[in-house]
């Protein structure tokens, strides 16, 4: 039998279809497949290093703040207004006090701006690969980050060539993943990068959409950017104590122009500075009281992240756009099953 090959192109469309159309598309099929075999790669890789899986929340007192631009979503507990989780940053913190490597494959929901739906990048529901270690600094958690993007890519170029094949997807562009250490530029160095081909980037924010995507698209391989401004992140990113004013964070970016697939950071864990933090950003630290009383009491230092699963898969795939990556879009603003 023949195999049909479906270019991008044509596999693609701005918004998903019906949910019968999209789930019995051979593209979907071929997608989920890869993103299935992802899943277990994640699971190999991070179990083989002796982390432990935990199940993480779903609703909360408080959520991670520091969603840009994104709405939280409330619901009613029994009478107490609590959050659907916008990222489990806080209960990987706390989960620490039991394991020192833990990891969720974790929901999330975030009401994102309408004009995300323009980025091909951004989901109302998804979930992430979320890290985290006890005692452990941000280049271990960049090393675990680039491993396991090394490994996972690694098992679908190996395992499962003719679903690539099936979505056109680049493999030989794709096996670059594995031909070297990702590279890494500092926020300045990129906002620097960005000016010099005329994108106004502002040196006290996060990268921008477009910003990322222009990066992303001058490499053949993911890199990292590191040392974001402080301001431009949550609370519990760690302030450098050599570098005021500079946090111990990074991001991921994808080469191709897939723009970014996880971010990352060694942890704050002092209650005073938390505390501090918190009003900086205009945070009402009485919201965070069961956070901070784990604090008072003790959390490891550490550092993790989170990794996009579907961006991820997006990524492995060659996707035009993130909701092909996912067997129930949820596209912000678009009413969907």
């Amino acid at each position: 039998m023949t195999e049909t090959r479906i270019p991008p192109a044509q596999a693609a469309a701005s918004l998903p279809p019906s949910p019968r159309e999209h789930l019995t598309s051979p593209v979907t099929r071929a997608v989920l497949v890869i993103q299935n075999k992802m899943l277990s790669a994640s699971r190999e890789y991070l179990t083989g290093r002796g982390f432990m899986e935990l199940l993480p929340p779903i609703i909360g007192p408080v959520t991670d703040p520091g969603a840009r631009g994104a709405k939280q979503v409330d619901v009613d507990y029994y009478g107490h207004r609590y959050k659907l989780m916008t990222s489990a940053i806080l209960y990987k913190q706390a989960a620490l006090t039991s394991f020192d490597k833990i990891f969720f494959i974790a929901p999330n929901v975030r009401l994102e701006p309408l004009e995300t739906t323009s980025t091909s990048r951004h989901l109302a529901e998804f979930h992430q690969i979320d890290c985290e270690m006890a005692d452990a600094g941000r280049d271990d958690a960049l090393e675990l980050a680039e491993g396991l993007v090394r490994y996972v890519v690694e098992r679908v170029l190996s395992d499962l060539p003719s679903e690539l094949h099936t979505l056109g997807r680049d493999a030989g562009a794709l096996a670059e993943v594995l031909t070297g250490h990702f590279g890494r530029r500092t926020h300045s160095q990129a906002v620097a990068d960005l000016h010099a081909i005329d994108h106004d980037q502002s040196p006290d924010a996060e990268i921008d959409w477009v910003g990322e995507a222009k990066l992303s698209q001058q490499v053949d391989r993911p890199f990292f950017v590191t040392d974001y401004p402080k301001g431009s992140r949550g609370f519990y990113d760690k302030e450098s104590p050599d570098q005021p004013g500079m946090l111990r964070n990074f991001d991921l970016i994808a080469a191709e122009g897939y723009g970014e697939l996880c971010s990352g950071s060694e942890r704050e864990q002092d209650y005073a500075t938390i505390v501090a933090r918190m009003r900086e950003t205009a945070e009402n630290p009485a919201k965070y009281a069961w956070y901070l009383e784990m604090l008072k009491q003790g959390v490891p230092p550490s550092a993790g992240f989170g990794l996009g699963l579907e961006r991820f898969t997006r990524y492995v795939a060659g996707l035009d756009s993130v909701w092909q990556a996912s067997a129930f879009p949820k596209v912000p603003g678009i009413p969907s099953p």
